[in-house]
């Protein structure tokens, strides 16, 4: 299941757990954010679907929980990602896929691969009843980012690529 219990809930506003967002200091930019109103932020800046923030200029330290609607989608995001260079993402650990070689393996800092399945919340910030269904990882791109998540105490396995 790639899109966060999305036929299940028939939504695609699925928010990240504020204690993953906290272990992981703050952000400039989320290109991706959740409209008004939101329970907590993500950054100093957000974008919203409203505004497609993947069109808008990118600057500083990005947060990217990117909408999981299908694969194609979510490398659109990545590779936007892997340019802008600064940052942490937040996707499944679809670890085979084109996708992943490609904006991960071939072009990230580090991966913590993250213990359990996350689970998400919705806009007015209750957790989901059920788990993402499928394994989530955070990718880090650039130094400090790669430091960042070495040092964020979040359960699971940390991978330095460079």
């Amino acid at each position: 299941m790639i899109e966060h219990q999305h036929t299940v809930n028939k939504t695609d506003v699925w928010l990240t757990s504020p204690h993953i967002l906290h272990a992981l200091g703050d952000f400039d930019l989320d290109p991706c954010a959740c409209s008004e109103p939101r329970p907590w932020p993500t950054a100093d800046v957000h974008y919203t679907k409203e505004m497609n923030g993947f069109i808008l200029p990118w600057h500083g330290r990005i947060w990217l929980n990117p909408p999981y609607g299908s694969p194609k989608i979510i490398g659109t995001w990545m590779r936007r990602m892997a340019e802008h260079g600064n940052g942490i993402a937040l996707i499944m650990a679809r670890t085979e896929t084109e996708m992943f070689h490609e904006t991960v393996w071939d072009a990230a800092t580090a991966v913590l691969f993250l213990k359990g399945r996350l689970y998400f919340h919705r806009q007015d910030g209750t957790r989901a009843a059920a788990n993402a269904g499928a394994p989530s990882c955070l990718i880090a791109y650039g130094r400090v980012n790669a430091d960042i998540l070495a040092m964020s105490n979040l359960p699971g396995c940390v991978v330095d690529l460079k």
